[in-house]
């Protein structure tokens, strides 16, 4: 009978799994069709008319030009409720602001009450006095350019219109033509007209490269791009950019181009892309911001740098606890990967086992089943700690700190200190390459010795001598007196505790707070202590879960962009992916976070006071039917106690976020 029921919950979960593939597939095949049809090039006039433009107009603040615009789009036909997209626009301008920089400001948004793409603009006679930029700092506006997008033309006809302008109104003449525009029809003319190029010849033989990317991937993204290019070419010189953004990379380097490049330039906000590539270039980093108003002094820095072979790091120092904190974040990054992959496979194999009666294949040495289990207790057990170390490694002391972290790895192993074993060793092989770099230096002719030989072998031999003879005994009598204490752990404690670890999962919804939590959990799985793992398997579905109930139980109370979120998220919750209600979080994080942490704390203490143990990790829904226990039934029990508390603390968020949400639209109502 048990046998029975397993079959059936595996023929479920088979289901939902087909499913989750088609629709992930579709939509990657959908994006690409979306993609593609982003070559076609795009006149603005056709996207506007003479009723759209508004020339010297006074205007007392943002929001009051933003109605005006607004008001214009609803009497040509454009939007069907101005109030509602009206909303929509307000409300994107909470999450980053449209204030471009050099007079010019271009708010957006995708919205369900867009008819067809348009866009409405003004020429203010005055200044919009009180429009925060990117920095948070009030710069004065000349030119508002309101774009109205549907929302299933977001990653297409939304795109394309902001690159178009970010990229033109960069161009100071053409941001000169808009500005002396008499009369409406000179103005849908101007915006046609190719930005006319410096004309300087280029009088340097020295190759600039230049990487851009903002936080949102669009308009600071190409705006620093063209700003450094007419700079560059002002100068005579020849820059070439690549912009890392919404669309991806665009503009790839040639090896040539990376072999001839005299220094190389970082205007970004995000991480860039593919920086190994450009480590033996000079470089210079910069904001964005920063790239746009000073396009010319960045040009002439990093030319200077690339004469002193010194490169320029950010003015502000980051701390070693910050710099600490990012190590552990990295090393968690790269081995969630390997740990979902063993986690999924040994979850199969155990179905398997479990449904077809294989427990003597499971245990026969070298049989297909026994070698599915060790292959998943290698990613688990024998990979998982030296990937751990050698990516916080990693972090502090680049790619030749990746030898020493995987010995640190390994040697935690051996000496059996767990998961805390890795994260020391992973920090002292990164120390150990810094000290080498800093007090064993040789000329550029010995670069290749000291990279590939030298430090190596020293930095290895070193980080195994530590851990092996130094800190082997007192890591692992720590190691083992943490498994006491979670093993110790039963009532009340064990409530806490569980509440404590939903609170972190929940906190910031993938971000350190709940990678701490995660860490935590780990240790513990691999130090023997099944309970927190379960916990924060369990309460990873919360959220998810919770974006779409609320969404779909009172879309009214959600943006559209928030409402389309929620159709997928129980998806990602199935898989026990957290980051998926970032969205609705990012736009009112005091109630939704706050709902989620309710939530969550309530299932973290459900799972803890039963006392349910996982070995399995990142298997997502799956892990209910691979719960330890000593029988069928105590197996099967277990996996629905963790299912049902997931679920109850999804219902009990959701309802604390309707009563929130709902009380503040009824209050805008009013």
């Amino acid at each position: 009978a048990s046998e029975g029921w397993y079959q059936i919950i595996f023929l479920v979960y088979s289901f939902f799994i087909c499913y989750y593939v088609v629709y992930t597939n579709l939509s990657i095949q959908l994006t690409i069709a979306e993609k593609n049809k982003m070559t076609l090039p795009l006149q603005l006039s056709k996207l506007t008319n003479n009723d759209l433009i508004l020339l010297n107009q006074s205007f007392p603040n943002q929001e009051a030009t933003i109605k005006a615009l607004v008001e214009k789009l609803f009497q040509a036909g454009k939007i069907s409720n101005k109030e509602l997209f009206l909303a929509d626009v307000l409300a994107r301008e909470t999450i980053s602001s449209t204030n471009i920089a050099e007079n010019l400001a271009i708010p957006h948004a995708k919205s369900a009450h867009v008819i067809e793409p348009s866009f409405a603009m003004a020429i203010c006679k005055n200044n919009v006095a009180d429009w925060q930029d990117y920095n948070q700092q009030l710069q004065p506006v000349k030119i508002v350019i309101l774009l109205a997008v549907p929302d299933t033309q977001g990653n297409t006809t939304h795109l394309q219109l902001l690159t178009s302008f970010a990229t033109k109104l960069a161009n100071a003449d053409y941001m000169e033509s808009l500005l002396n525009a008499t009369t409406t029809a000179e103005v849908l003319t101007a915006l046609d007209a190719t930005p006319t190029q410096n004309s300087a010849t280029t009088q340097s033989n020295k190759l600039l490269l230049a990487i851009t990317a903002c936080t949102a991937g669009i308009a600071h993204t190409y705006m620093a791009a063209e700003k450094l290019e007419q700079a560059a070419m002002s100068l005579g010189l020849t820059l070439k950019t690549q912009k890392q953004g919404a669309n991806g990379i665009d503009g790839e380097f040639s090896t040539e181009d990376l072999s001839k490049a005299h220094a190389i330039i970082y205007a970004a906000d995000v991480p860039v892309k593919n920086k190994e590539l450009f480590l033996h270039i000079p470089f210079l980093e910069v904001s964005t911001s920063y790239a746009l108003k000073n396009s010319t002094d960045v040009i002439k820095q990093a030319i200077k740098i690339g004469y002193n072979q010194k490169s320029a790091k950010p003015t502000k120092k980051i701390s070693f606890v910050n710099e600490s904190k990012k190590a552990i974040l990295s090393g968690i990054s790269y081995v969630v990967p390997v740990i979902v992959a063993g986690g999924m496979i040994l979850a199969i194999a155990v179905l398997m086992r479990e449904i077809f009666g294989l427990q003597h294949l499971w245990d026969t040495k070298d049989s297909w089943l026994n070698m599915y289990r060790n292959l998943s207790g290698g990613l688990l057990g024998t990979l998982m700690i030296p990937i751990l170390s050698a990516y916080i490694a990693y972090s502090l002391g680049d790619k030749v700190a990746l030898a020493p972290g995987f010995t640190a790895g390994l040697a935690a192993n051996m000496i059996q200190s767990g998961f805390l074993g890795g994260l020391l060793g992973g920090f002292i092989a990164g120390i150990v390459i810094i000290l080498l770099k800093k007090y064993i230096r040789g000329s550029k002719t010995f670069q290749g010795f000291f990279m590939f030989f030298l430090y190596p072998v020293l930095s290895c031999f070193i980080v195994g001598t530590i851990m092996l003879f130094v800190l082997g005994k007192p890591v692992a009598i720590l190691n083992l007196s943490l498994v006491g204490f979670l093993d110790s752990l039963s009532g009340g404690n064990a409530i806490i505790l569980g509440i404590i670890l939903g609170i972190m999962v929940s906190f910031d919804l993938g971000g350190p707070v709940n990678k701490a939590a995660y860490a935590f959990c780990l240790g513990a799985l691999a130090s023997g202590n099944f309970v927190p793992y379960a916990i924060f398997a369990s309460c990873k579905m919360v959220s998810a879960f919770s974006c779409t109930m609320a969404t779909k139980v009172a879309p009214k109370y959600f943006l559209v962009e928030e409402r389309e979120v929620g159709k997928s998220t129980w998806i990602l919750g199935l898989a026990g992916i957290t980051e998926g209600a970032i969205p609705l979080a990012l736009n009112d994080p005091l109630r939704v976070l706050g709902s989620f942490i309710a939530g969550s704390a309530i299932t973290g203490a459900i799972v803890a006071y039963f006392g349910i143990k996982l070995q399995v990790p990142g298997a997502g829904i799956i892990s209910m039917f691979v719960m330890e226990g000593n029988t069928y039934a105590e197996k099967l029990w277990s996996g629905i106690i963790w299912l049902l508390a997931g679920l109850l603390g999804a219902i009990i968020s959701t309802v604390l976020l309707l009563a929130l949400k709902g009380r503040k639209y009824h209050k805008g109502a009013k």
